[in-house]
């Protein structure tokens, strides 16, 4: 573009519009590496673009839980499944944060909400497993008390 279309203008102002960046993709390779704490920044400014994408909300709370802060994890995954009721990875991952604290009960209606609607791929099979087997457990074991 030559230094008089840049100074007034052009007919296209397609070529000067910025370019939005895939906070989303960038997250999950930043999570690739290793770096959870730069990923949820990542994912916060792709949440600030768009605050209902429940897949953001449901990445943010797996970086949260890798980064040590199940609380932030567990009311991340509650907005995602406010915004996508039948978000499996989301019923399974606030399970086992729930079944961690001890919450046998809400642990058990998000595992069975998970198996209504399973994953499908290729290790989605050990997912499944690892839910019922998990479900199992607690439909057969009495709470201990505290």
């Amino acid at each position: 573009m030559s230094f008089w279309r840049r100074l007034f203008g052009s007919a296209s102002t397609a070529t000067s519009r910025p370019q939005r960046l895939d906070y989303l993709n960038e997250a999950l390779a930043l999570e690739r590496q290793g770096d959870y704490t730069a990923a949820l920044t990542s994912y916060r400014l792709g949440l600030r673009d768009n605050p209902v994408d429940p897949r953001i909300l449901q990445n943010m709370a797996i970086a949260f839980t890798k980064t040590g802060q199940p609380d932030e994890a567990i009311r991340h995954y509650r907005r995602a499944l406010d915004l996508d009721p039948a978000l499996s990875g989301a019923h399974y991952g606030v399970a086992f944060l729930l079944l961690k604290r001890g919450d046998r009960d809400k642990a058990a209606g998000h595992l069975r909400a998970f198996l209504d609607r399973p994953p499908k791929g290729p290790d989605a099979d050990r997912w499944v497993r690892h839910a019922e087997d998990t479900l199992r457990e607690l439909d057969t074991t009495a709470p201990t008390d505290v």
